[in-house]
């Protein structure tokens, strides 16, 4: 997380898929949409989705879910987290035989949930020094004729480091907050949008590789969707959910506060304080520092980092002792069932509702 600055403080054939292989099955062209990954919201004839879709234009209700068997508990994310940040996963370094794991278990729980691939396969992969690196990319189709078009970018990395400096006999750094907290995030976000099926404008769930060594897997994904020429609308990365804040009126931080209104909307939406304004933030350029700043870049759209670290609240950073019983996942619970009806209104806002500030 942050890695520089703590230390110092669109439909294709599945033919057209068969030409490039992965680990797990087949790669899609950058920017290309595979027709599997339409599942869950498949265009009829007239280019509209199916059976749940033809109500869902804009200004039509959706309906409800019931609420609590839409709800995330905290032994889900502990079931994530655990199995993220064990030591048979050795730190998930890349190119290593731990983050081909993650990258299985990542891929394997999207497939479950209902949530197809972006490409033909989960996984984008590239190269990093000689290393194959995969970012793993799930996509619900939008059902919105209109808004479908428009992409919502969810992303978290679920790369560590590999190895920290020895404490006693331990030299695995686990990283359960950096970042298989905020993976987890984003892998229950994924279930519950799938699970609900209301999204108007698409949605793209991203697990990052390659953050820790510059930010490279969120780089090469935004460069292949400004090639393909995406419409992305907003982008949304979550870092190191696993401890609350202490003292704050606010449940997380966001990096670039005053760079758009998404915090402002944030909290509207939610009718409480969710997201707020941590002066360290931009002292350590903290906005610049993870994976939303490429999508900031190449896009010029709202994408931001929110993140529950401030730099009081945990002291394992890059530590080998960042393990599970270290985290809160009464709090890591509550935080995404807090967030997830506000990135929601998000997904569905009106058209430049969610917008840079002049």
């Amino acid at each position: 997380m942050f890695k520089r600055i703590i230390a110092v403080g669109i439909l294709v054939s599945f033919i057209a898929c068969s030409s490039i292989k992965t680990a797990d099955g087949e790669h899609g062209k950058p920017g290309e949409i595979t027709t599997q990954s339409r599942m869950n919201g498949e265009d009829d004839a007239n280019g509209i989705g199916g059976e749940d879709v033809k109500s869902t234009v804009i200004g039509v209700d959706f309906g409800t879910i019931d609420k609590k068997e839409s709800e995330v508990s905290p032994s889900a994310m502990k079931t994530i987290v655990s199995y993220l940040a064990a030591d048979a996963l050795a730190g998930r370094d890349t190119g290593s035989e731990g983050i081909d794991k993650a990258a299985t278990y990542i891929s394997d729980y999207l497939k479950t949930n209902g949530v197809g691939p972006y490409y033909c396969t989960y996984r984008d992969v590239f190269d990093v020094n000689g290393k194959e690196a995969f970012n793993v990319i799930g996509l619900l189709q939008g059902i919105d004729p209109v808004l479908q078009d428009e992409y919502v970018i969810i992303g978290a990395h679920y790369d560590h480091i590999g190895k920290g400096k020895q404490v006693g006999d331990d030299v695995i750094a686990n990283g359960a907050n950096d970042n298989a907290a905020g993976t987890a995030a984003v892998m229950e976000m994924a279930k519950y949008f799938a699970k609900v099926k209301r999204n108007k404008r698409s949605i793209v769930f991203v697990l990052f590789a390659a953050e820790e060594k510059g930010l490279l897997g969120s780089k090469h994904l935004a460069t292949a969707m400004k090639e393909a020429d995406r419409d992305v609308y907003a982008m949304l990365n979550f870092e190191m959910i696993g401890v609350p804040l202490v003292g704050k009126n606010y449940s997380a931080y966001v990096t670039g506060y005053h760079k758009s209104n998404l915090a402002e909307k944030m909290n509207t939406y939610a009718s409480a304080s969710l997201v707020g304004y941590l002066p360290q933030a931009k002292e350590y350029q903290l906005f610049s520092r993870s994976d939303n700043y490429p999508f900031y870049t190449a896009f010029n759209v709202p994408a931001q980092t929110f993140c529950t670290f401030d730099f009081t609240n945990f002291d394992y950073y890059h530590h080998v002792d960042d393990e599970i019983d270290k985290l809160d996942f009464n709090h890591m619970a509550s935080f995404v069932n807090a967030y997830l009806p506000a990135i929601e209104k998000v997904v569905n806002s009106a058209p430049n509702e969610i917008k840079l500030n002049d």
